[in-house]
């Protein structure tokens, strides 16, 4: 699950979001004008502050958007049709263990190149 691949804390900042996630900050802040469900607070220096399910929306969005190669539109309306249905925590889930598969993937990859240029 998600959760257990997200250190426990109870905010994030957008520098930490963009680390668990990989985007730009310029990225996650284009999101919040287009996903009204992604709606960071901020804190009292008026930085944005993202809590756990904020992180794991931003996770779905960017499978969505980057793998599964919706337009902002169409990832919207996916997004409204995984919560009408109660799936958006699966998905979520589904997104997360997708990309950690892909990362392991490449770094194992990346070992096997050199472990030819040794031998």
């Amino acid at each position: 699950m998600v959760d257990d691949r997200i250190a426990p804390k109870e905010y994030y900042s957008i520098g930490e979001v963009c680390e668990i996630t990989g985007l730009k900050p310029h990225v996650l802040r284009y999101w919040e004008t287009q996903f009204p469900a992604l709606s960071p607070s901020k804190n009292q220096a008026g930085n944005r502050v993202y809590r756990r399910k904020e992180v794991k929306l931003v996770q779905l969005l960017r499978h969505l958007l980057y793998v599964e190669k919706y337009t902002i539109d169409g990832a919207r309306r996916k997004l409204d049709q995984l919560r009408r249905e109660g799936k958006v925590e699966r998905a979520s889930a589904a997104a997360w263990d997708a990309r950690v598969i892909r990362d392991l993937r490449r770094d194992v990859d990346q070992i096997l190149d050199l472990l030819d240029i040794d031998s």
